[in-house]
């Protein structure tokens, strides 16, 4: 299974996340942050913003998670953002396909605690502009994060009862649809 932590900058999605593989038996990080990072080296790949513009990345980090589960097998918590509809659903299918169980997250907060948690941020300290100027882009994202995800509210949450939460949720199993008519 894969428990995919969605959310803007500074929501709690890596805090969550350390916190996950601590309560959920095997359970392991997969930072699909890297597979970006590896591709940024590839010569010939168009300059982009964002390397999950690159449909490699996409392709990449479901076929890096299926090999993962393969291998290893257990939970993979992924802590990444994805703000596009369809970078998200790219991901969402090919997982499905390769019959991957993925229960996707999106952790919460009011704009004022986001700003203030990316300004205190003592780690990420030289992103802390890029992150800020996007909290624009998280909030147009928002209509279709909560319909294709379970919304989780961090604000005042510490992050041990927020994992607690999402474990919770990620391992209840989810009913199957009603049957149309």
């Amino acid at each position: 299974m894969i428990v995919w932590l969605n959310g803007t900058f500074g929501a709690g999605k890596t805090t969550t996340a350390g916190e996950l593989v601590r309560i959920v038996p095997q359970a392991r990080i997969f930072d699909s942050e890297y597979v970006g990072f590896m591709l940024r080296h590839v010569k010939g790949l168009p300059e982009v913003g964002n390397f999950q513009q690159w449909p490699p990345w996409r392709g990449l980090v479901v076929q890096t998670a299926v090999q993962l589960l393969d291998y290893l097998g257990g939970v993979l918590v992924v802590p990444q953002t994805v703000l596009v509809e369809e970078y998200w659903s790219e991901i969402r299918t090919g997982l499905e396909k390769a019959g991957v169980p993925v229960r996707h997250f999106v952790l919460h907060t009011d704009e004022e605690t986001l700003t203030r948690r990316i300004e205190a941020d003592a780690v990420e300290t030289t992103a802390r502009q890029w992150r800020l100027d996007h909290l624009a882009d998280y909030r147009e994202a928002l209509p279709w994060l909560r319909r294709a995800a379970e919304v989780v509210d961090t604000t005042g949450v510490p992050p041990a009862r927020v994992a607690e939460t999402v474990a919770a949720a990620a391992l209840t199993p989810v009913p199957d649809p009603p049957a149309r008519r």
